[in-house]
C-alpha cells in the first residue's frame, strides 16, 4: 500500500523558498555575477509572488500550501510593513530635493519647477553637462544664490556655502576626467553641514556579465572612505547611487549613514519606476521622510527628502 503525498508540495516549497529569500536576502552571494546585489536591488518585489502563490494553494485546495504562504506574508511585512502606513507629518529642519537630470533633458527650466516646487533649501544635480549647466543656473539662481559645481554634479542652496572641493569617486577601471563628486559645507541657521553630492557608475544587467555593479561597488568604498574622513560631524549625503539601500554593494556607505525606510519612493526608471536609487542619506540627523516628485525631463524621478536635526 502506497500513501498519498500531500497535494499543493511544489506551491508550499516555492512559499518557503521566496519567505527565505526575503529573510536571508544577505545569504545569498555575491559571488557569481552579483546575484545578492541583484536580489536586494528589487526585494520588495518578492511581495508579489504571493498572491498566484495564494492561488495556486487554493487550487489545489492544499491546506499545507495555504498555511505555507503565510511565510513570505510575514517576511515580506517583517521588512517593510512601516510602507504600508500613510506618512506622518514630523517636525523637520530642511527641506532637501535630489535628482539626476540626465545629460539628455530637453527641458531644463521645467525641470527646476518640478524641482522647486516643494520649496527645498537645497537642490543636488546630477548629469549636469557643460551645455545645460548655464540653463539649470539660470533657472534656479533666483531663489538659490549659492552653488557649487564640480564635474557633472551641482549642488545650489538658499544658505551660503564655503569649502567646496571635488571628492574622487573614481573607480579604477574609468579613465581621467571622470568627475562625479562634490563637498561643501553648508552654513545652516542651526549649524554648519557637510553636504557631499555624488553619482556613482551605472549598473549593467546581461547574460554572461550577471549584475554588472563592480564600477559602482569600487566608486561606493572610496566615497565610503571620504565620508568615514569627514571631520564635521553633521552630515548630508545626496546622490544617484546606482542602488538601493539593501544592496551590499553600498555597505561601505550604508554603514556609516542612514535614511527613511517608512516609504518605498522608487525613483527609477521615470515610466515605471521600480527602486529607489536616488538617495538622501544623513549622519548625525534624521531623514525623517523621502518621496517622490513628478516625472521631468529625465530618466529618473526626483526625490524630496525632509531632515531633522
Amino acid at each position: 500500500m502506497t500513501s498519498r503525498r500531500p497535494r499543493g508540495l511544489v506551491p508550499a516549497a516555492l512559499s518557503v523558498l521566496v519567505a527565505g529569500l526575503l529573510a536571508l536576502h544577505a545569504a545569498v552571494p555575491n559571488t557569481f555575477g552579483r546575484l545578492g546585489s541583484l536580489l536586494e536591488t528589487f526585494l520588495p518585489w518578492l511581495g508579489l509572488a504571493v498572491p498566484p502563490l495564494l492561488g495556486a494553494a487554493l487550487l489545489r485546495r492544499s491546506a499545507l500550501a495555504l498555511l505555507a504562504t503565510a511565510l513570505p506574508v510575514a517576511a515580506w511585512l517583517g521588512l517593510f510593513a512601516g510602507v504600508l502606513a500613510p506618512p506622518a507629518e514630523q517636525p523637520y529642519d530642511l527641506t532637501v530635493v535630489q535628482h539626476n537630470v540626465d545629460d539628455e533633458n530637453p527641458d531644463p527650466a521645467g525641470t527646476v519647477r518640478v524641482l522647486t516646487a516643494v520649496s527645498p533649501d537645497l537642490v543636488a544635480l546630477e548629469e549636469v553637462t557643460d551645455q545645460a549647466v548655464a540653463a539649470y543656473a539660470a533657472a534656479l539662481a533666483p531663489a538659490y544664490p549659492h552653488a557649487a559645481v564640480r564635474g557633472t554634479v551641482g549642488l545650489w542652496s538658499k544658505f551660503p556655502i564655503t569649502d567646496v572641493r571635488v571628492v574622487d569617486i573614481r573607480p579604477p577601471a574609468i579613465v581621467d576626467g571622470w568627475s562625479r563628486g562634490l563637498r561643501a559645507t553648508v552654513r545652516l541657521p542651526q549649524d554648519d553641514v557637510a553636504v557631499y553630492v555624488a553619482h556613482l557608475p551605472s549598473l549593467r544587467l546581461g547574460w554572461t556579465g550577471g549584475f554588472g555593479s563592480t564600477r559602482r561597488d569600487d566608486s561606493a568604498a572610496k566615497l565610503g572612505a571620504a565620508l568615514a574622513a569627514e571631520p564635521r560631524r553633521r552630515l548630508l549625503l545626496l546622490g544617484d547611487l546606482n542602488g538601493t539601500v539593501d544592496d551590499r554593494g553600498l555597505e561601505p556607505v550604508l554603514a556609516q549613514l542612514s535614511s527613511d525606510r517608512s516609504g518605498f519612493a522608487f525613483s527609477w526608471p521615470a515610466q515605471a519606476p521600480l527602486a529607489r536609487i536616488d538617495q538622501v542619506l544623513a549622519r548625525a540627523a534624521t531623514v525623517t521622510r523621502v518621496w517622490a516628485l513628478p516625472r521631468t525631463g529625465s530618466d529618473h524621478l526626483p526625490v524630496a527628502a525632509r531632515i531633522r536635526f
